[in-house]
């Protein structure tokens, strides 16, 4: 799972902690953490939700390079960010989104 162990790393820099104090707010050894970070592990459930509490990110944080978020749902947010411009924009972006996806196609 690439990406994960530099993602939680950037986490943990991001709240400000060293590994040595994540290691012990989460009750894992310092190497462990090390480990995780340069992805020579891979955390355990319980130990990454742990870790995700403890810097307080969300899971998309670390996990959204790693697996994709569901298309529907991302169609969805962009959908009602769509519904708060004014029609003019709507369909300035819509035209935008044609011609991308025409491309997309070829």
């Amino acid at each position: 799972m690439k990406g994960i162990g530099r993602k939680i790393q950037k986490c943990r820099e991001n709240a400000g902690f060293t590994q040595e104090q994540l290691a012990e707010k989460v009750d894992i050894s310092t190497s462990y953490v090390s480990a995780i970070e340069r992805e020579a592990k891979v955390p355990t459930l319980e130990i990454f939700v742990k870790i995700l509490k403890c810097v307080e990110a969300e899971p998309n944080d670390i996990l959204a390079e790693v697996v994709p978020i569901q298309t529907k749902e991302k169609c969805s947010s962009l959908e009602e960010r769509m519904k708060a411009l004014p029609v003019k924009k709507q369909k300035m972006v819509l035209r935008i989104l044609e011609v991308i996806i025409e491309e997309a196609e070829k």
